[in-house]
């Protein structure tokens, strides 16, 4: 830690349990919902003016939205192990694009090009893509985006027909998550429906494909462990905000499902631009 960073921690506020049980809930809530959680994790400590702890305290939250997607799907994940077969599914004729691959293939080639794509631009994630205007635009945009492909997507094919070339659509459209205000939820409802999923089919292959990318930035950002726990003021506070995470992730991905049968994208779409204009009325941008 530089002395910069030591002087600026000891003129702020301490960054509490409370605070972080409160951003946990921020991020379970936002997590699956197209709205954006980084932009949501960015934005509320600088409208009540606490302590922001950073980017890896950010990514450590996505600990409990983690487990929350691995235990509410685990009967997917189950019955992807007991259907596990490498030599089949590796094969010549599962891996042409219009193939119908299995679930795993799928999952794998959607998260690759997030991987690529975060580790190239993790600077700049960390530092220029902050910004209130990356922010409030990336809100707009991308609600803009939800809005019109789900209204005009024609294709209301189910999840088992997801093809090897959906998946890569889907992926490519991942790596748009990487600007905060996005959305890695959002991106992948867009990639989805324009691949021609349902809404609930693409909802569904959303969450799952978030484990891995999560995952992997989960053990990217612990490299820095240090510096993390830096950014708060104990261990326990990193656990609350975790704990608190996983609690509001698991509502929040029940709710998203019934929500998206009944009413589709267009109350999201609606939402973040309205953050957007907080965020310039309040915050500048």
């Amino acid at each position: 830690m530089n002395e910069a960073t030591v002087t600026l921690s000891a003129a702020e506020p301490a960054f509490t349990h409370l605070h972080a049980i409160l951003l946990g809930a921020v991020q379970g809530l936002t997590e699956y919902l197209p709205v954006s959680s980084s932009a949501h994790l960015i934005l509320v400590p600088r409208f009540l003016d606490i302590h922001d702890p950073g980017l890896a305290f950010d990514v450590f939250l996505h600990l409990g939205t983690l487990i929350a997607t691995l235990l509410y799907f685990r009967a997917d994940w189950l019955r992807l192990l007991r259907t596990l077969n490498p030599r089949r599914d590796l094969s010549r004729e599962n891996l042409r694009a219009g193939a119908k691959s299995s679930l795993w293939i799928l999952i794998a080639v959607a998260t690759v090009p997030a991987l690529v794509a975060g580790a190239l631009l993790h600077s700049k994630i960390e530092t220029v893509f902050r910004g209130n205007f990356v922010v409030a635009n990336a809100l707009v945009i991308g609600g803009l985006l939800l809005h019109f492909t789900d209204r005009y997507a024609r294709n209301q094919k189910p999840l088992e027909e997801l093809r090897l070339i959906d998946a890569i659509g889907i992926g490519i459209a991942q790596c748009f998550a990487l600007v905060p205000g996005m959305s890695r939820s959002g991106s992948t409802l867009i990639g989805g429906r324009l691949m021609g999923l349902d809404r609930a089919s693409a909802a569904r292959f959303s969450f799952l494909i978030s484990a891995p990318v999560t995952l992997a930035a989960l053990i990217f950002e612990l490299r820095k462990w240090n510096d993390l726990v830096a950014g708060v003021s104990s261990v326990t506070v990193l656990l609350a905000g975790a704990a608190s995470a996983f609690v509001f992730g698991w509502l929040a991905i029940d709710g998203l499902l019934k929500l998206l049968r009944r009413f589709g994208f267009g109350v999201f779409a609606i939402y973040r631009i309205v953050l957007a204009a907080m965020i310039v009325k309040i915050l500048g941008a």
